[in-house]
């Protein structure tokens, strides 16, 4: 019961420091941060999951530990077991509800629940689904342990069942630890996005080569994309002058050529290369929304002009 008691008040502790992070993860972007907080929701559930791990199941173990010699059955076993089973009722609604919320952000990512658990962009309702499902797990061993003391008057079935619910709880927190340390040090967007992404660049006229192609999640379904494009300087002309009209263009450098004026031919090749590299930005631009388009998820995408000569010795 003790085990329950320490269990309760590290849930109640880790579900204030998961709203905490939920909230500061709204805050907007700003000079300092420009991606936005997005993160923040990874650093406190980690510093959840580390309490979990200290409070609920280091407590618990040590504990089970100090009384595994020195155990006597519980008295007044019939007011515990009515208090284990309310909180079971308690702890199930709570871990349904839970439920719905990870099948909805699996949806919601078309994703299996089961991925979606492992490799999900949300840690907060999988961290709260697994504590509500490590608690539920814990009034049963509790129970099971009761009944065990009740039927052999034996009380060392009472500290085991805490080392039990302890270790039980060790996992869950190693468990919410990896998942989230995975997401602060920079994990990438998943493989089937970055997929469709290269797949749209590689088939788009303007497009070369891709070099350097790199992803990161920034915040629950919010991702970042990187990516240097060797970009095809014809059909990068051709499109220009299909919107612009390649007559006028002609008639100026025949104009300048005829007239075997170098200062007016290079004012128009001036003229000519300032045109080209705004029409560079609007390929850029044009390939940033689809790629958007594609992966609403990437809120923020760099494409960079690659330069061939870097690959030369």
């Amino acid at each position: 019961m003790l085990a329950e008691v320490i269990h309760s008040v590290a849930d109640f502790a880790n579900q204030a420091l998961l709203a905490y992070g939920l909230s500061s993860s709204r805050r907007a972007p700003d000079a300092i941060h420009p991606y936005g907080y997005s993160k923040e929701r990874f650093v406190w559930s980690l510093i959840s999951a580390v309490g979990i791990f200290c409070l609920g199941s280091g407590a618990t173990i040590v504990h089970g530990f100090q009384n595994l010699w020195t155990s006597h059955p519980p008295g007044n076993i019939k007011y515990a077991a009515l208090v284990i089973a309310g909180s079971f009722i308690i702890e199930g609604a709570s871990l349904i509800v839970a439920i719905q919320a990870v099948k909805k952000g699996a949806a919601a990512e078309g994703m299996k629940v089961r991925d979606y658990v492992w490799r999900g962009h949300d840690p907060t309702s999988v961290a709260v689904m697994t504590e509500d499902g490590a608690a539920v797990a814990g009034l049963v061993i509790a129970g099971a342990s009761l009944v065990a003391v009740n039927i052999t008057g034996n009380g060392i079935y009472d500290p085991i069942g805490s080392i039990i619910v302890g270790n039980l709880l060790g996992m869950v927190a190693i468990f919410l630890i990896q998942r989230n340390r995975h997401a602060l040090i920079g994990r990438a967007m998943d493989d089937h996005d970055t997929e469709k992404v290269l797949h749209f660049l590689k088939n788009d006229p303007v497009v070369d080569s891709i070099y350097d192609c790199k992803s990161e999640v920034i915040g629950p379904g919010f991702f970042r994309f990187k990516a240097e494009i060797d970009f095809n300087g014809v059909v990068l002309v051709q499109n220009y002058l299909k919107r612009t009209g390649r007559e006028e263009w002609g008639r100026q450098f025949r104009e300048a050529a005829m007239e075997k004026d170098d200062d007016q031919l290079l004012k128009i090749m001036s003229s000519y290369g300032e045109e080209v590299v705004t029409a560079l930005g609007s390929e850029v631009d044009r390939l940033e929304k689809e790629i958007q388009y594609l992966v609403p998820g990437i809120r923020h995408v760099d494409i960079e002009a690659h330069n061939p000569t870097d690959l030369l010795p």
